[in-house]
This record gives structure tokens, C-alpha cells and sequence, in this order.
């Protein structure tokens, strides 16, 4: 019997997470209605979605194992990283610096609207997360909001904060 990686395990249990999930979109009722688009299909597309990510991630190839030598100079090399990163790049302050960058969203989405405050929040978060191509990043972060924007509003009929924007 093989032993699992730590992938391996996560994969795990987020594919336990995944079918537990799909069963519960499976028990939401459908709209009286007729409907293109019904209170179902995004909960299940997302519990696919997952269950999938689960199974790349349980069939992903572990990092090969430095050892001798190549451990210590990796050690080191970690070392001299740790001792230079800043403050704010490390991990916990990532996280940190992430969740209050949610806050701000959600506290924004009103008087700025859904699509100045999700492109600020898509644009920030990459530039901080080390993407310096700024003029693609800011036309990704539009596009995509836009085009959730154009769907959610158009073709469903989910009302958005137009904010400062007047759409």
C-alpha cells in the first residue's frame, strides 16, 4: 500500500467537501417556473467544478525530495529569502492583507459600484500578489468584471450597484 502526500490527503478531503456539497445542491428545489437558468445549475457547476479540482489535485506529482548537500544550500537559500522578505509579503501578512482587502470590497460595492469596486479589488490584489504588467492585469480585471456585470444584469436579471459608474 502506498502512502499519501500531503496533496493526496487535502485532495481528500476536499473531495469528501465536494460530493457533500453536490448532494445538498442536489436537494434544492427547482423554480415553479420554467426557467433557463434555474436556482440549481450554479451549485452544481461549482460542486463539479470542485470535485474535479479535487482529482487534478489528487493526481498532481509530488516535489521531488532535495537531499545531502542540495538540502543544506536549499535551507540556506531559504534562509537568506525569509530574512529579506518584508513585512507585508509574508504569508501571514498575505492573508491579512487579502481579508482586509475583502472588507474594503464589501464596504465599497455600494457607493462604488460592482464594477469599479470588483475591478479596484481584482487589480490591487494581482499588483499586490507580484503581477507587474499593469496594463494587462487592468484590462483582465475589466473584462472579466464586465462580462459577469453584462450577464448577472442582462441575461439574468440580478440587479448590481451601478456606484459612481452609469450603467
Amino acid at each position: 500500500m502506498t502512502r499519501f502526500n500531503t496533496n493526496q490527503w487535502l485532495a481528500l478531503i476536499i473531495a469528501v467537501f465536494a460530493a457533500a456539497y453536490l448532494w445538498m445542491a442536489w436537494q434544492i428545489p427547482s423554480f415553479p417556473l420554467p426557467r433557463p437558468v434555474d436556482s440549481d445549475l450554479f451549485p452544481k457547476v461549482l460542486g463539479f467544478t470542485l470535485l474535479a479540482l479535487a482529482a487534478l489535485l489528487f493526481l498532481e506529482r509530488p516535489a521531488e525530495v532535495v537531499s545531502g548537500d542540495e538540502e543544506a544550500d536549499a535551507a540556506a537559500q531559504a534562509a537568506r529569502e525569509d530574512t529579506a522578505r518584508s513585512l507585508l509579503l509574508s504569508p501571514w501578512s498575505r492573508v491579512v492583507v487579502t481579508s482586509l482587502a475583502i472588507v474594503a470590497y464589501a464596504l465599497l460595492l455600494v457607493p462604488f459600484g460592482f464594477v469599479l469596486a470588483s475591478t479596484l479589488l481584482g487589480f490591487g490584489l494581482s499588483w499586490y500578489f507580484g503581477y507587474r504588467r499593469h496594463a494587462i492585469n487592468l484590462v483582465v480585471s475589466l473584462g472579466v468584471v464586465l462580462t459577469l456585470y453584462l450577464t448577472l444584469t442582462r441575461a439574468m436579471g440580478v440587479y448590481l450597484p451601478t456606484g459612481l459608474l452609469p450603467f
